[in-house]
């Protein structure tokens, strides 16, 4: 690693020795683009430092009142890490494991993932330690509210604009966004971005991270003269990447055959092609019971239990569920079943060592999530566009605007990669890529 870069990290250690999640991306990420520090102004601006830490950090307390009147007391969080190319954007995530370090974490990544995209957006994130799971409507909307009346002051569609994660759907979007108009007392519909289409939404948002992961592979195996059609895919999580994953597959001749949940994998060799299978995914989302075994019992498949899916032979893997999902034992399987493409839908699926040994092997082409995740994102912005001019595009434009995106970033990181001999590791090319964008950006500014 260049040793201003080396620098830097050891002193963010010193000063987050506890927020891991935060350093490992951190650290993941400077040796992805140490190839590309080799312009004297960095170290002299001292920009690495202001790359690697949020321009600012609010958190906040979020109190209220279950059904039965009992007061409860959540954190808040929303990192506001980069805006040299655009308002802060990013998501809200409501989960128990919410904390400093795991928003850093979200934040820092989305803001290299919003950069590839081309659009005019910096980078965010945000949420709280609140489980919707288990609560009412009622419940989670007077969450949503209080949430609000903290987090209001600090967006807006030219400064901040949040969006959806984990636990944090089109209900709770509409929630947020209410209160947002309430405390405001204006429609600013570009202010948040997942909103329902009666009220300012994008066509294909719901599916989009996962057909943006799609597209990128699809346009990933075609530079290797390769095509979707007839390949397996398998995948993890049962969320709405996972069904954007199955449904745009299916669409381009690949068939997903697995998912998971925190209860094990379910295997399907006939695929999650089927319309009706589709929208029971949908419907296992929205019960709640986070447990992938109904789809077992629903269809007829084999059900594996406390296991995960990378044991089952694909030619494709992608990762869906949620950071450090996979680790060294499994990026071992993987390689074992002779997968030939691993392309990332979560952020940060994979532990260190995992991702160096599907990296640097000959025998797989990997993609991480700061490219291949970007589809989420891109529709939002494309949603901001919408807003902004009181259009709504057709499914189809949306959708054909979103593919080329998705090629772009995967072109952009391509070239990034050969520019500096790195062959076909498209994961430092994607990272060099917005590094040296966002990077021009700040520099152009001044301090």
């Amino acid at each position: 690693m260049n040793n201003y870069a080396a620098r830097v990290l050891e002193r963010l250690r010193r000063k987050y020795p506890n927020e891991l999640e935060y350093l490992q991306s951190v650290q993941t990420w400077l040796e992805m683009i140490d190839p590309a520090l080799d312009n004297y102004r960095y170290e002299k601006l001292d920009l690495l430092t202001r790359m690697v830490e949020p321009e600012r950090m609010v958190t906040f307390l979020v109190p209220w009142v279950d059904d039965k009147g009992n007061a409860h007391t959540n954190h808040g969080y929303r990192v506001q890490f980069n805006s040299a190319i655009g308002p802060y954007k990013g998501g809200l995530r409501f989960h128990p494991s919410v904390n400093e370090s795991v928003v850093k974490f979200l934040g820092f990544e989305q803001t290299y993932k919003n950069a590839l995209t081309g659009l005019p957006i910096g980078g965010a994130s945000g949420g709280a330690d609140f489980d919707p799971r288990g609560r009412s409507d009622r419940e989670i909307m007077r969450f949503c509210q209080s949430f609000m009346n903290a987090l209001y002051r600090y967006i807006g569609a030219d400064t901040d604009v949040p969006a959806g994660d984990i636990g944090v759907g089109a209900k709770e979007i509409g929630y947020l966004y209410g209160q947002y108009k309430r405390l405001l007392g204006k429609a600013e519909s570009s202010a948040l971005t997942g909103k329902g289409l009666t009220y300012g939404g994008s066509k294909v948002r719901l599916e989009a991270a996962g057909s943006g992961t799609v597209y990128f592979l699809a346009r990933m195996v075609e530079s290797k003269g390769d095509t979707l059609e007839g390949k397996t895919i398998a995948v993890s999580g049962f969320g709405n990447m996972s069904w954007g994953v199955c449904r745009k597959a299916a669409e381009l001749g690949a068939k997903v055959v697995t998912l998971s949940g925190p209860d094990g994998y379910i295997w399907d060799p006939d695929g999650i092609t089927t319309q009706e299978k589709l929208d029971f995914l949908l419907e296992m989302r929205a019960n709640g019971s986070d447990r992938v075994s109904a789809y077992a019992r629903e269809f007829g498949v084999e059900f594996f239990p406390g296991k995960k899916p990378w044991e089952v032979q694909t030619d494709i893997v992608i990762p869906c569920a949620t950071q450090n999902e996979l680790d060294v034992e499994d990026a071992i399987c993987i390689l074992a079943n002779d997968v030939r493409y691993y392309v990332e839908g979560a952020n940060m699926p994979a532990t260190a060592g995992a991702m160096k040994l599907l990296r640097l092997s000959p025998k797989i082409l990997t993609a991480g999530a700061k490219a291949s995740g970007s589809g989420g994102v891109a529709v939002s912005a494309l949603e901001m566009a919408q807003n902004s001019i009181r259009y709504n595009w057709t499914r189809a434009e949306v959708d054909d605007k979103l593919r080329q995106i998705m090629g772009s970033i995967y072109d952009a990181s391509a070239a990034a990669a050969a520019q500096y001999g790195l062959g076909d590791d498209l994961i430092a090319g994607n990272d060099i890529a917005a590094f040296k964008k966002i990077s021009e950006a700040m520099i152009a500014q001044g301090l």
